[in-house]
């Protein structure tokens, strides 16, 4: 995707439109286009998104620049699950009905796209791709680790001020709503910030005769995404189904012999949809026509994909690379095989 500014006006990500789909559907079709648009003219914005959109264009392009990084990720973590994270062509909506019903896969979307935010815009502050920021500033002096002391250095990671735009900027919306649903959306959204901050390391280089690393100088570096991916996967695994307090004004557990959720969990409301056939009501596009494993017995198999309704198999050819020699210096020879494999796919529902 490019992404022009001109003034007021740029490509304006599909991003926004994922943050903003429970106002105006027509927001994600509009940014699967690539469309050019006003910030006036976004429908769906609250009056704090427009404005910070009319004053950050730049950060608005820096965002849209890590849109299919992200849903990238989540289609990782779930291609082999019946719910595959699957987007649907031309639709107003990327994802169907799907966030409209508050499941645990509505808070994984959620926490996954603010992560996201939080990671793309420390990306290009390090980079220096914006004009307001760059690398931390507070990261200066002296400083001490389990291994003693060390001198900062280097460029660290600036994850406090796009922790700050991210909130600022997405959960706008959700804190001009103040229900049900929006206090859901705040806390994922929260979840996914803080897993990104959580994963960041400290990385030095040592300085000293021989490598004796008599003096070190270090900084914060973020995570690689797919780490912040493995991580959400794992508190979409333990997700907390909760209802509203007596008050209104947070969460208590669905079950209550189960732990209060943590800041770090995922939470949601609904029972998910077994995802086995098409259902346009709660999102699921159902799993005819998915490629199946015959041969395992996970979630992948064709047992549990196909949810009993059993699969087709189909003969292909593929073109591979094969008998690959290394010939001194420096190149690898391969031969072009053809190699013929069984594809199992999903029979459809009758």
């Amino acid at each position: 995707m490019n992404l022009l500014p001109s003034g007021k006006c740029f490509y304006l990500s599909v991003v926004i439109c994922w943050l903003t789909s429970r106002v105006d559907g027509s927001l994600w079709y509009m940014g699967t286009l690539g469309s050019q648009v006003m910030c006036d003219n976004i429908p769906g914005l609250v009056n704090k998104q427009r404005q910070l959109c009319r004053q950050h264009p730049n950060i608005m392009q820096a965002i849209g620049a890590g849109i299919k990084d992200w849903i990238g990720e989540c289609q990782h973590q779930f291609q082999n699950h019946r719910w595959n994270c699957n987007t649907i062509e031309r639709d107003h909506n990327v994802f169907g009905r799907l966030l409209l019903r508050s499941s645990r896969e509505a808070a994984f979307v959620y926490a996954i796209s603010s992560a996201g935010v939080v990671h793309t815009l420390t990306r290009a502050c390090s980079q220096g791709e914006l004009q307001s920021c760059s690398c931390d500033p507070t990261k200066k002096g002296s400083s001490r680790d389990a291994k003693g002391a060390f001198d900062w250095g280097g460029c660290s990671d600036h994850v406090e001020h796009a922790m700050r735009f991210s909130q600022a900027f997405v959960d706008a919306k959700e804190r001009k709503e103040r229900d049900a649903r929006a206090l859901m959306n705040l806390h994922n959204n929260r979840a996914g910030r803080k897993a990104v901050k959580r994963l960041m390391s400290l990385e030095c280089k040592c300085h000293g005769v021989s490598g004796s690393c008599s003096v070190r100088t270090c900084w914060l570096a973020l995570a690689d995404f797919r780490r912040t991916g493995d991580h959400l996967r794992r508190r979409y695994n333990g997700a907390v189904q909760v209802v509203m307090n007596q008050y209104g004004t947070g969460f208590t557990t669905a079950q209550r012999h189960l732990k209060r959720p943590s800041k770090n969990d995922l939470v949601y409301f609904e029972d998910s949809p077994d995802y086995c056939i098409r259902d346009q009501e709660s999102g699921s596009v159902g799993t005819g026509g998915r490629v199946c494993n015959r041969t395992s017995r996970g979630v992948d198999s064709c047992e549990v994909m196909c949810c009993g309704r059993g699969y087709d198999t189909s003969h292909i050819s593929r073109n591979t690379k094969c008998e690959c020699k290394f010939h001194w210096c420096c190149a690898v020879h391969c031969r072009d095989c053809k190699l013929e494999v069984d594809v199992h796919t999903c029979k459809a529902q009758t």
